[in-house]
């Protein structure tokens, strides 16, 4: 056995060499199974919410294409939603799990719910704070973010008034964060998923129905939308409340900044924000960029990115989610093997979920943008610019999803130095690529460089934690990517032949096309499934038999 010390805790490692293929891949599966079943019910909640997204992003392309409007509510949205990402996806809700499951596991159950209800109280007035701080200085935000759309008459003011709109978004979606952790690591992961459903339920009903009554009064239709937005983030987090109350939860109201526990979040927190979402830094960077490409740049980036989001919020967020409290159990145990294992499983779940999915998107982008967003005022040109950008951002999707797995795993370590490292090795990477190819492919570098910089953080968080665990699996991982990758080209080249086959009828009236795309998806995924089962994917069979015993009951 080898001892390792890390954060001044001595944690016992087993040597790679003492696991048996045969032993490993048994304690696989078994870890599989748990988070399978876990992030499968995650999948259900996420699928409807980013399915409801989807309805939300048509109705966005129907109403206003391409063009100044829905590009002046990207870049405003952006502002809170990359905060959004940093406090609540990101830094806070890694940092919040860790710490919580560690006073859930070891501290009694008054010290646990008293550190929740500081937690909520000292965040709420945090990012009030930050909220009101961007309002009054919006103006300066959208120039840093946009400075081009000052180019356009209008566009800039426009953009400025739905940034103070949708700011107080931040607070709620963040706090809406602190209760998800809460409940996830409670074994409650349902309704947490669901949440975000409500937030696009309430900027469905709320932005369209304002979108249609405040022209009336002297207001742009886009504003209905920005205040949907608003409406959708009270939502989230107000759905959540009777879930905690069942758990136990009990708001305790004060503030006690010398909170051991608190103390140790925020020191979690602050190189984290940075380093935990690299991508989000790459997306500010990239608006800017956007900005100055022909206008519609931004549009098109978004809606490709939306889609490409789909995947990653039902395969990558639901393992992330499922994964992350187990992984913050065995730390809080100091089971370092357990936590390699779960690691290992997740990752190999990840591969065999993104890999097909990234060459489904790159061969079908055209038809999917053509049938989900070409009416109204989105037109062709649109839906070929986007399936180009689309086609981009799907290489990456690996490695986007996969670095919400290994992540955690430093958080769960208390280490937040290698993934601060990691967020300015892609920083730089973005910039140096898009820099190179800006001027010759316009926004189309954009999502290139996006792409190439979550693959370059991926290869780094990986081997770094190989070396830092002590060693895991990477013969196990190296053979499951080869079933993964066998069975990904036999779908590969079904979808290559069938879709020039079949291109007069993915062309053709919205049904047909919806009913053909919708039997080449189904054929594919079968194509798939069925190979891969035949190379015998544990991880796959560990989810077919949770499946198969859920319809059996």
């Amino acid at each position: 056995m080898v001892n390792k010390l890390y954060n001044h805790k001595i944690y016992t490692v087993p040597p790679f060499y003492n696991l048996l293929p045969s032993h490993y891949v048994k304690k696989e599966a078994k870890q599989s199974g748990r988070i399978a079943k876990s992030a499968g019910t995650v999948s259900i909640a996420v699928m409807c919410s980013r399915v409801l997204g989807l309805v939300r992003e048509q109705i966005f392309a129907g109403m206003f294409g391409a063009g100044m409007a829905y590009d002046a509510f990207v870049v405003a949205f952006r502002i809170p939603n990359l905060l959004r990402d940093l406090f609540a996806e990101g830094a806070l809700s890694a940092a919040f799990i860790t710490v919580f499951t560690d006073y859930d596991t070891n501290r009694t159950k008054e010290e646990t719910w008293q550190l929740a209800s500081n937690v909520l109280v000292f965040f709420a007035i945090l990012l009030s704070v930050i909220t009101l701080l961007g309002i009054f200085f919006a103006e300066p935000l959208v120039n840093l973010l946009a400075s081009d759309f000052s180019a356009v008459a209008g566009k800039q003011q426009l953009t400025v008034l739905l940034t103070r709109i949708m700011l107080p978004f931040l607070v709620f979606i963040s706090l809406s964060a602190v209760v998800m952790g809460i409940l996830n690591s409670r074994g409650k992961f349902f309704i947490p998923a669901m949440a975000s459903t409500f937030f696009n339920l309430g900027s469905i009903i709320g932005g369209v129905s304002l979108a249609f009554i405040l022209p009336g009064y002297g207001y742009p239709a886009i504003v209905g939308m920005a205040v949907g937005t608003l409406i959708g983030g009270i939502l989230q987090l107000s759905m959540q409340i009777p879930t905690l109350r069942k758990c136990g939860f009990r708001f305790s109201p004060g503030l006690r900044l010398k909170d051991p526990g608190l103390r140790r979040i925020i020191t979690l927190m602050i190189p984290a924000v940075i380093g935990l979402s690299p991508t989000q830094i790459n997306i500010f960077i990239n608006t800017n960029f956007a900005s100055s490409c022909v206008e519609g740049s931004v549009s098109w980036l978004n809606y490709a990115f939306r889609l490409v989001q789909l995947p990653i919020g039902i395969f990558g967020v639901a393992l992330s989610i499922a994964a992350m409290p187990v992984l913050a159990k065995h730390a809080a145990l100091r089971d370092i093997k357990g936590m390699k294992e779960t690691m290992v499983s997740s990752l190999t779940m990840v591969f065999a979920l993104t890999i097909p999915a990234s060459i489904g998107l790159i061969l079908l982008a055209q038809p999917i943008i053509h049938i989900i967003f070409e009416r109204g005022a989105f037109t062709a040109f649109d839906t070929l610019a986007t399936a180009n950008t689309l086609s981009l951002y799907a290489i990456g999707l690996f490695a986007y999803s996969s670095n919400k797995i290994l992540v955690p795993v430093f958080y769960a370590l208390e280490d937040t130095r290698y993934p601060l490292i990691a967020s300015f090795i892609a920083v730089a990477a973005n910039l140096i690529i898009i820099s190179l190819l800006i001027d010759s492919f316009q926004h189309l570098a954009i999502a290139l460089s996006t792409s190439c910089s979550m693959i370059i953080n991926f290869f780094f968080l990986s081997i770094v934690l190989y070396f830092k665990t002590g060693g895991y699996s990477v013969a196990y991982l190296a053979k499951a990517l080869g079933k993964i990758t066998a069975a990904t080209a036999a779908m590969a080249l079904f979808l290559y032949f069938i879709r020039s086959y079949l291109s007069p009828q993915l062309n053709g009236n919205l049904l047909l096309s919806c009913i053909t795309l919708a039997a080449i998806i189904a054929v594919a995924v079968s194509l798939y499934t069925i190979t891969l089962h035949l190379l015998r994917l544990p991880e796959l069979n560990a989810l077919t038999r949770k499946i198969r015993e859920k319809f059996g009951r």
